[in-house]
């Protein structure tokens, strides 16, 4: 297997944290890190020393004079990820982008129809979709087991303060742009990516931030015959228990990306009740409240891997094989930008005013 040259242009948290932990790991069969990226000298001097041989550069436009690349990865800073990408685009390179896609849904849209007027492959950077748990949780909705589904919860929300730039506007950041792409992707996924899905509802809000970005935020998407998805992405719940909730007609199930339980009833195994059109009452004549013992059904179990380590592992076997053999990957960047689209609309509803 011949393995592809690869770029990466950005040595932050997930540049070297996410991206460069699977480049080092076992799961890389397919890459070889021929060049790094990074304004920052010192940053540039680790990746020669993670990366041995590889070559650095203070400017990713110091890439345009090479023909030896397959694959550039865009890590940098969020408002980054448009430009960067449109130019790589532009010069023929295959691009794989870290969320968010863009800014606005036209951004992302753009830059769609110029990597197919190019004949280059856009990807981007949404590994969430792999980890195990939301496979399961997936197929576990559409199965029937639960009923109809009327509603999933998705809960991405922690209790904690920040003040570094993902906590500024003029970053293209904040929690619905930084951390939102996971819950809003999964809950579009749920929904299969319907067209007619909308933002019901939605409130952003700051609370524990230093910055003037969102940090509270409330997203219910609303679509015709189909669940409604209630999402949090906030930094002020210690309790929140699990990530996503599924609440059918005959069960609920809730997972963490480790854990799921789930309780659930079969029909046949209860008796059907007669409706009553007045009060039920006992032996004695006496008013009660409706009271019986369900048989029910409980489940649990674990996941191995996460979107840090599985998810990050697959989406990167994926795109070799897109790029290598036009094999069709997971997470489309149409998927994406629909994602996107959510996002900005949800920001157009509750504009917060600029500090910085």
């Amino acid at each position: 297997m011949k393995k592809l040259n690869l770029a990466i242009i950005g040595q932050g948290r997930s540049g070297k944290n996410i991206h460069g932990k699977y480049y080092r790991s076992k799961d890389n069969l397919y890459y070889d890190v021929k060049y790094v990226v990074d304004a920052d000298e010192f940053r540039r001097g680790v990746a020669e020393e993670i990366y041995p041989g590889c070559k650095t550069f203070a400017d990713y436009r110091e890439l345009f004079e090479l023909d030896d690349i397959d694959l550039v990865v865009n890590s940098t800073y969020s408002e980054m990820h448009y430009p960067i990408t449109k130019d790589l685009l532009l010069h023929g390179f295959n691009v794989l982008v870290e969320k968010p896609f863009g800014r606005t849904r036209y951004e992302c849209d753009e830059l769609i129809k110029i990597a197919k007027d190019k004949g280059v492959t856009l990807a981007v950077f949404q590994q969430t979709f792999l980890a195990p748990f939301y496979p399961f949780a997936y197929e576990l909705a559409k199965s029937g087991k639960l009923g109809e589904i009327k509603q999933i919860s998705i809960r991405y929300n922690n209790f904690a303060r920040r003040w570094d730039w993902q906590t500024l506007q003029k970053k293209c950041a904040g929690g619905v742009y930084n951390t939102g792409p996971h819950p809003i992707g999964l809950a579009l996924g749920f929904l299969d990516f319907d067209e007619n899905a909308r933002v019901a509802y939605s409130k952003l809000g700051c609370a524990l931030t230093f910055g003037d970005s969102d940090d509270f935020a409330k997203i219910i998407i609303d679509t015709p015959n189909k669940p409604v998805v209630d999402i949090e992405v906030t930094s002020i719940d210690a309790y929140s228990g699990y990530n996503v909730k599924i609440l059918g007609t005959r069960g609920c199930f809730k997972c963490t990306p480790s854990a799921y339980e789930m309780t659930y009833i079969i029909d046949g195994e209860n008796p059907d009740q007669e409706v009553k059109d007045t009060f039920i009452k006992n032996d004695a004549g006496d008013p009660i409240y409706c009271s019986e013992k369900l048989v029910k059904h409980t489940e649990e179990g674990k996941f191995t891997g996460t979107a840090f380590d599985v998810g990050t592992a697959s989406l990167y076997e994926q795109l070799y094989y897109k790029i290598t053999e036009g094999k069709p990957m997971t997470v489309t960047p149409e998927m994406a930008a629909q994602i996107i689209g959510v996002i900005e609309k949800v920001h157009a509803d509750n504009p917060l005013p600029l500090k910085f």
